[in-house]
């Protein structure tokens, strides 16, 4: 029998992988979302949460003298929690060093590019600038670097032609909600964790590309 695995999903918007993860749940997965967090008081995705009985908290960057002290605040909040995993769903904050460091191995993001490429923010303008060919999402382990942690798995789409930002963010978004609770529940089973040599899904090393699905 799976042990339950206690999950935090931080937000700052509508939620809609926080929706995805939701929907996810059930008698045969282990994960359990036991909070949302989020640093605006008008995201969605806290209703998204209030409305499947998960208990929500607000914590307002903006109350805060700098980084550091907002991250040491967050770390307290999620701390109340005890997780074993810390999801970033959505959350528009660069942590710093220390929060990563203190979720090391228990925090994980999705990211809407085929990482490395497009780290920041603006990824589907910025692949069809480019004339890329395929573009997608990646949901990595989170580490010190912007968007540079060890893959797990990544959606590919290819870009159409006439593709606009908006209808190419549609069918990736729609991948996101494919392969992020595929990750997290990777992680609440067990099977997924992070090494010193990289991504280990059932104790084997992923490719530098992660689990890589083709749509």
């Amino acid at each position: 029998m799976v042990q339950p695995c206690n999950a935090v999903v931080l937000i700052s918007g509508s939620g809609s992988n926080l929706q995805a993860l939701i929907d996810s749940l059930g008698e045969d997965n282990p994960l359990r979302i036991r909070a949302v967090v989020s640093n605006r008081a008008d995201a969605y995705g806290l209703t998204r949460a209030q409305n499947a009985g998960i208990a929500t908290q607000v914590l307002d960057h903006k109350a805060f003298a700098d980084r550091e002290a907002f991250d040491c605040a967050l770390i307290e909040a999620i701390d109340g929690f005890r997780p074993d995993l810390v999801v970033l769903a959505g959350f528009m904050r660069i942590l710093t060093p220390a929060f990563v460091r203190h979720y090391s191995g228990r925090l994980l993001n999705i990211h809407p590019s085929l990482l490395p490429k497009h780290k920041g923010l603006n990824t589907h303008q910025r692949a069809l600038d480019a004339q890329d060919s395929e573009h997608g999402c990646s949901v990595h382990f989170v580490s010190e670097e912007l968007d540079g942690g060890p893959l797990i798995i990544q959606a590919v789409v290819p870009v159409e032609p006439g593709d606009t930002a908006e209808t190419l963010a549609l069918r990736v978004h729609m991948q996101e909600h494919r392969i992020y609770p595929t990750a997290v529940r990777w992680f609440a089973e067990g099977r997924l964790r992070l090494a010193a040599e990289g991504a280990l899904l059932d104790g084997e090393k992923l490719p530098a590309t992660g689990y890589l699905i083709r749509t």
